[in-house]
């Protein structure tokens, strides 16, 4: 757990997230880089701007990401009150997509902010001297293609196709491109990403927690390729993973989203937020992360603005007892009503109360914070780091990839290493799943994901890349969902700008 009143713990993690920040480099990291000091690289003041975009409302922690990846699934809706933001209900729960919608463009606009800074410092590196290049340098140069790789994955699996800007852009005519294909846009990707494993280190000093590794790159590759349905790939760079030894299951699941577990043995990819006395709710060191999914209530339970809530069907989603349930449906009782109507679940044994008006029935406990650190700094949580890769999402790739290549023995022990954490200890319940029928075993894993990653950033995806979107969400009373709405429509502001050069999505 971090230790936020320590100054220089802030003054590190200001460090890492921040611009315009002293070496990062000067200690030696530890995996692949441990032949000799390492000089700190040329290009970091540029990096570390984009890992403080990280953190960006629009990008990671704010209501466009979480309406783009929450929203459109049957496992998540816009919560709040009726009122508060029904045009984001009408478009992103209810599939009546509106091309002027102000948070796609926010969304998108982010993402391509990270492509440009990314493709400065690509720029730069390349028009260098190389031979006075130094192993800090390179890894700047691995980090900038992993977050160009980053944003084109967000971009790719939201809006289809894009323009494909893979150059330092001089002035603002030269990125009026048209959409380029799909399949370009993963090729860019893949040569990102296999450029990141290769430079990145597999570990680093604690003191440089947050950083990006080889086995951040190499999860994202298998995300990327899991998206294509490419499964002897995402199998390939799946079981790289398993097979480095660096991650693994020990952390209990009802640890992994409470602030002690932040950082554990089980995170791939984890932004780096933190909170200071000076700055208590600050995005300088935070986000807005918890904020926007906390308790919409009043006096001590005014937490946030209540938005991306989970839906009774992923309640009922859950095998009997199953403890994950607990660990991500936050139950609260209404103003006025009896508190002894709902379970004493909530971390630190609160019971929220919520705003009367608040139309959904769970907040996402998943996005919940230390009611200690709530009292000392905020109510807004903007310590709460945001989990974007978690070790068990590549287990559970590694057995769906498994299982479509024929290789079911090898699905079934990792899907039952997923179940076995998740049961901790307790025998009788979540029995162990010994099918070795394909279709049988896929469906399997296939709820095992829902459960398990319930309330994080691939549900909807999930159910676009299974062919099955139109099918689950209809039955979901999700009726306006049709195969277009696989894609977001392009900003139309973007299209206007273009003169004719960007092409509007087919149907909008």
């Amino acid at each position: 757990m971090k230790r936020y009143i320590s100054s220089i713990t802030a003054m590190l993690l200001t460090a890492i997230l921040s611009i315009g920040c002293s070496n990062l480099l000067d200690q030696e990291p530890q995996g692949e880089w441990i032949d000799g000091d390492q000089k700190a690289g040329s290009y970091e003041a540029d990096i570390f701007t984009i890992y403080g975009k990280l953190r960006g409302y629009n990008l990671t922690a704010g209501l466009p990401p979480l309406a783009i990846h929450g929203f459109r699934s049957e496992d998540a809706e816009k919560g709040s009150t009726a009122s508060d933001g029904a045009e984001q209900a009408r478009m992103f729960d209810d599939f009546e997509y509106v091309a002027t919608n102000g948070m796609i463009s926010s969304y998108y606009t982010a993402n391509y902010e990270v492509i440009h800074l990314t493709n400065t410092v690509i720029d730069k590196i390349k028009n260098a001297n190389q031979s006075s290049l130094t192993d800090g340098d390179k890894i700047n140069k691995a980090e900038a293609h992993f977050f160009r790789a980053f944003a084109y994955f967000n971009l790719v699996r939201a809006f289809g196709e894009v323009p494909l800007i893979d150059f330092a852009v001089k002035n603002a005519e030269e990125a009026n491109k048209p959409k380029a294909k799909i399949s370009d846009i993963y090729k860019l990707i893949d040569t990102d990403l296999t450029i990141a494993e290769e430079f990145l280190p597999k570990n680093w000093a604690s003191v440089y927690i947050g950083r990006l590794t080889w086995g951040t790159a190499r999860a994202l590759h298998a995300k990327t390729y899991l998206m294509r349905n490419d499964w002897q790939n995402t199998y390939t760079a799946a079981s790289d993973i398993i097979n480095s030894g660096i991650y693994n299951l020990n952390t209990a699941y009802n640890q992994i989203f409470r602030e002690e577990g932040e950082n554990n043995s089980g995170s791939i990819f984890e932004i780096q937020c933190t909170a200071n006395a000076t700055h208590p709710g600050s995005n300088e060191v935070g986000s807005q992360f918890a904020q926007v999914q906390g308790v919409r209530g009043a006096g001590e339970w005014n937490l946030g603005w209540g938005w991306h809530t989970p839906t009774q069907l992923l309640a009922d989603a859950f095998e009997a007892e199953d403890p994950r349930k607990n660990e991500t449906l936050l139950y609260f009782t209404k103003t006025g009503e009896n508190q002894n109507d709902i379970p004493a679940n909530s971390p630190y044994n609160e019971k929220p109360i919520a705003n009367a008006a608040v139309v959904n029935k769970y907040y996402n406990k998943k996005a919940y914070t230390n009611p200690s650190l709530r009292a000392q700094y905020t109510k807004s949580g903007f310590w709460y780091n945001i989990r974007l890769i978690r070790y068990a999402d590549v287990v559970l790739m590694a057995a769906e990839s498994a299982n479509e290549l024929g290789n079911s023995g090898q699905a079934v022990i990792y899907l039952e290493q997923i179940r076995a954490r998740a049961r901790a200890g307790n025998n009788s319940i979540l029995p162990e799943i010994t099918t070795t029928n394909q279709v049988e075993l896929r469906n399997a894993i296939r709820h095992e994901r829902r459960v398990e990653l319930g309330m994080e950033f691939d549900r909807f995806y999930d159910l676009v890349r299974w062919g099955v979107a139109q099918e689950v969400l209809h039955a979901a009373g999700k009726t306006n969902y049709q195969p277009k709405h696989e894609y977001l429509p392009l900003p139309q502001k973007e299209v206007d700008r273009s003169n004719g050069v960007l092409i509007q999505n087919p149907n909008y």
